[in-house]
């Protein structure tokens, strides 16, 4: 999966663009058809926004963002929900399935 930064009106620190590229690495987990992710970093006044836009084929992109005074805590904000955002995903395209058939089916 390919991680693209960028900031806007700030500098990010190294610390952080490694902690950036950790933590959406772990997104592959769940939806492994994530093609790409933009991480945008933005700082106004003394609030600091992260936006995570996520790729998926043959999908929308989704969309993510968190806010925090500074981008340590922005950045897991924004990760956590974008997590619940690809599990709930998930979850309804698994829900919508049958049942496998090594289950089998009581015709009695």
């Amino acid at each position: 999966m390919r991680v693209q930064v960028t900031a806007r009106h700030c500098q990010v620190p190294d610390f952080i663009r490694r902690r950036t590229d950790e933590l959406v690495g772990k997104l592959t987990k769940y939806e492994p058809g994530i093609s790409s992710a933009e991480v945008i970093f933005e700082e106004e006044k003394r609030e600091s926004t992260v936006e995570i836009i996520v790729s998926i084929a043959r999908a929308e992109p989704l969309v993510a963002t968190g806010d925090g005074v500074d981008f340590r805590s922005a950045l897991d904000k924004a990760v956590d929900r974008m997590s619940r955002m690809l599990r709930r995903r998930r979850d309804r395209i698994t829900d919508h399935k049958g049942p496998r058939l090594s289950e089998g089916v009581s015709g009695d």
